[in-house]
């Protein structure tokens, strides 16, 4: 039995009991559909050699399932060379087993509770000391399924040999330690039971036909991996820096966008503050209007000048004295004061001014446009 087929057995035997059933209908199922060619380069084909030393001579069958045909018979002893002298490329490559003679092995049909499946060996081996007259350390065993039971019971038999037949079934017995993958017994027709004596540790290292097909999985399944996370890692890479690039643009029209509504807010405030200057006080022109109505014909101005709510008039004038009783009353200015010394003008009795006023806000009505004055 090759390593691929103990390992569908191994996984066989992990499955609950209840599933068991369908586990191996499905195994062969899959193994049927298989051509014969394919089966036996994967070791699922079940055939094998078995090699009965019988008298003189070692009769070599090709074993099919639980049914043997007698393909040739060679001069005993038989060395391993020999054998694969004698057997055909095809038959070379099969598993060889040893066929026990049946009347040199004991069989113990027994019944086992249903949570005994998938450890059947390491349960009856604790039986052997009770069920045969032999010690565990004295044989070689196997376990055989016979069936099932409807409440799940295990209808097993109990196979074992002494070691001493085992090691010496075939001759040299040197020349053919490590050269067999089991030891199976024949039946009372010469049929083989289809079980392995031969512990593990004995038989054949066959190499796995499917190891460095595995590996080369393994290697590729890695370096695809590898692949799709460095694409991966690329794509986000190539993610990152679009996104990296858009960001940058969007701030850079943000920070324009921030700029020209500063602007436009630097703009819309400072047409608040002038519009706020305005209206804290009169315009030139309703200044000079009001001037032009309370000044009279013998007081000329040289000078006028309205400057942070204030307002300086120089001029000259017959009657400056009266000056500031004529702009008082006002609702364009307030205070009105001559500043300084009248200072006499020329021969006409004119006297230099300088009068100053603080400005007023002017009045809704007159902001409005809705007094009229008259000049």
């Amino acid at each position: 039995m090759t390593a691929l087929r103990e390992r569908l057995g191994q996984l066989g035997t992990r499955i609950a009991p209840g599933a068991g059933g369908f586990w191996s209908w499905w195994v062969s199922s899959l193994q049927s559909w298989l051509p014969a060619r394919w089966r036996l380069l994967l070791g699922v084909s079940g055939a094998r050699v078995l090699l009965s030393p019988q008298g003189g001579q070692v009769h070599v069958l090709q074993a099919q399932g639980a049914e043997a045909l007698l393909q040739q018979s060679l001069q005993a002893p038989l060395l391993p060379e020999a054998l694969e002298a004698a057997l055909s490329p095809r038959d070379a490559r099969l598993p060889r087993c040893a066929l026990l003679p049946a009347g040199k092995a004991l069989r113990k049909p027994m019944r086992l509770p249903a949570a005994a499946d998938g450890r059947l060996h390491d349960v009856l081996r604790f039986e052997i000391d009770r069920q045969t007259p032999f010690t565990a350390e004295q044989v070689y065993f196997d376990v055989r399924l016979l069936g099932r039971q409807a409440d799940g019971q295990l209808d097993v038999e109990l196979v074992v040999a002494p070691r001493t037949v085992v090691e010496t079934l075939l001759q040299p017995r040197e020349a053919w330690q490590g050269q067999l993958d089991g030891v199976d017994v024949a039946d009372a027709q010469g049929q083989p039971l289809g079980v392995n004596l031969l512990p593990a540790a004995l038989r054949r290292q066959r190499q796995d036909p499917m190891r460095r097909l595995n590996r080369m999985l393994v290697l590729g399944s890695a370096v695809l991996l590898v692949l799709a996370g460095w694409q991966l890692l690329d794509n986000r890479r190539q993610a990152a820096a679009t996104l990296a690039a858009q960001v940058e643009a969007a701030s850079v029209r943000a920070r324009a966008v921030a700029t020209q509504r500063q602007q436009l807010q630097d703009l819309v405030d400072g047409q608040a503050f002038f519009a706020q200057q305005r209206a804290a006080q009169p315009t030139a022109t309703e200044v000079i209007n009001e001037l032009s109505q309370r000044l009279d014909d013998d007081t000329s101005l040289e000078k006028l000048s309205i400057e942070a709510g204030r307002m300086q008039l120089i001029g000259m004038s017959r009657s400056s004295s009266s000056l500031v009783s004529r702009l008082e009353g006002s609702s364009l200015w307030k205070t009105p004061s001559l500043t300084g010394v009248l200072q006499a003008g020329g021969g006409d009795r004119r006297e230099r001014f300088t009068l100053t006023a603080e400005l007023l806000a002017p009045r809704k009505e007159a902001a409005d446009g809705a007094a009229t004055r008259t000049p």
